[in-house]
Formats: C-alpha cells, sequence, structure tokens
C-alpha cells in the first residue's frame, strides 16, 4: 500500500466518522443511526485544518477525495443544523 493509499484511507475513516455522527449511516455495532452534531462538527473541522495543513503537499486524487468529502458533509451538516433548530 502506498502512501496514497495510507491518506485515502484516513480520509475516508474520518469521513465515515462523520457521516455516523451526522445520522447518515447506521452504527456497524449496534446498526442504529443517530445525530451528534457537535462531534461531526468537530469532525468536519479537523477535516478542514488536514486540507489547510497539507494543500500543495497532495496528489490530484487525494486533494479531488478531500475537497468533494468536505463539501457534502458541510452541506448535510447544514442541512442537520437547520432541521434541528
Amino acid at each position: 500500500m502506498g502512501p496514497g493509499s495510507d491518506f485515502t484511507t484516513f480520509v475516508q475513516a474520518l469521513a465515515a466518522n462523520a457521516l455516523l455522527n451526522l445520522g447518515a449511516i447506521p452504527d456497524p455495532e449496534t446498526n442504529a443511526t443517530t445525530t451528534n452534531l457537535p462531534l461531526a462538527e468537530l469532525i468536519i473541522d479537523q477535516l478542514a485544518m488536514l486540507e489547510d495543513k497539507t494543500r500543495g503537499n497532495l496528489a490530484a486524487d487525494e486533494h479531488a477525495l478531500l475537497q468533494k468529502l468536505l463539501y457534502d458533509l458541510r452541506l448535510r451538516f447544514v442541512h442537520l443544523s437547520k432541521s434541528h433548530r
């Protein structure tokens, strides 16, 4: 497994954790969906920090993946935040 695969796996694991806390995917152990917006927001912020700190050091596909995941997670978060008011 090369460096790109390691980074991709890491980013996808963080994104999956954010999706879990956004209630978008069920918990693999309980098969239940729950929403924890503060934790989801923290993970999204961590991915954004990772994007910022790795700018210019990622392969094009890694950068594109990170941007796509952040875009999707942010949209989901905003949608859920509005519906939980």
